[in-house]
């Protein structure tokens, strides 16, 4: 007899790692010493977030066979989120600010979960190398536009080895150059490579979600209306386009749009941020365009700070 397939709220697919960030006196939260470590990546931060807010989530991600990955095995059960799909690599070590999520493969994935997920979450760093990228077009391609399947555009190279770094539990540098700097840097054919990955993966979701460096990658435009109407016609139902300072535009097939000012936050120890897990939470609850993206907007400060 087949078991049936367990319906999370939300499965996310891509990259998660470990922040650290010096202590703050007088910011709540457990602490010791003068900086601490945190989980985050944004397939993490979408869990988590998303979980706090009560829904049923999962991540399907790699880690390093080392001490910094049975920290986030560890503090992705204790925040909530499943994590049967967070295999270790003995491969490759978990680097501060990112984990060895370039090496899912195809035949690894549990296709019958990610279509069965009411809303499957993944980030564009999986089309930047091989396996991950056909592990990513496969899994969006597995939910046919079921549900709702975002596509969060983000993409950051891993970063290189380094022959010098002996020591498995000892910190890799933060690779996270900002994506426009990632992607000039790049060379011209891989760039290019990248332009049609990310062509061919908004034609599988139903959402598309990126700052303007990332929205500028994908479509060429860097104007954020521009930017919402080329990601419409890649394929996507609602695009959303985060403007930093300025809020967010998010702009629906149907018409209606959403053009919500960022309010001032206060600054927060911990990792990531909760715009995508509680734009999910939006999204779920059927709220309108505005309701949601100003929800997301509220909980896109710091995890630490904004959800305890």
């Amino acid at each position: 007899m087949v078991e049936p397939v367990q319906q999370f709220d939300v499965i996310s697919m891509g990259r998660i790692g470990v922040d650290l960030h010096p202590h703050r006196p007088g910011v709540p939260g457990p602490r010791h010493g003068s900086s601490g470590r945190f989980l985050g990546g944004p397939a993490a931060d979408v869990a988590v977030t998303a979980a706090r807010l009560g829904r049923s989530t999962a991540v399907i991600t790699r880690t390093g066979a080392d001490s910094f990955g049975a920290y986030l095995h560890q503090t992705l059960t204790e925040s909530g989120v499943d994590n049967r799909w967070v295999t270790r690599t003995a491969a490759s070590a978990t680097p501060v600010a990112g984990a060895p999520d370039l090496e899912i493969h195809t035949d690894e994935l549990d296709y019958f979960a990610i279509r069965a997920a009411r809303i499957f979450w993944i980030t564009g760093t999986g089309l930047s190398a091989e396996p991950s990228r056909s592990a990513t077009l496969a899994a969006l391609k597995c939910r046919d536009r079921a549900a709702t399947t975002v596509l969060e555009l983000d993409w950051r190279p891993a970063p290189g080895g380094d022959p010098a770094r002996t020591d498995p539990d000892e910190p890799r540098p933060h690779y996270a150059r900002a994506p426009r700097q990632a992607y000039a840097e790049a060379r011209p054919h891989h760039a290019e490579a990248l332009r049609h990955a990310y062509a061919e993966a908004l034609r599988h979701a139903t959402v598309a979600v990126g700052d303007l460096d990332a929205c500028e990658i994908a479509t060429g435009v860097r104007a954020p209306h521009a930017c919402a109407e080329a990601l419409l016609a890649a394929g996507v139902e609602l695009a959303v386009v985060k403007r930093g300072a300025q809020g967010v535009l998010a702009v629906h097939r149907d018409g209606t749009t959403a053009d919500v000012p960022s309010a001032p936050v206060a600054a927060a120890d911990g990792a990531g941020d909760g715009f995508g897990g509680a734009l999910c939470h939006g999204l779920l609850s059927g709220w309108e365009l505005e309701r949601t993206v100003r929800h997301a907007l509220t909980a896109g400060t710091p995890l630490d700070g904004a959800l305890r």
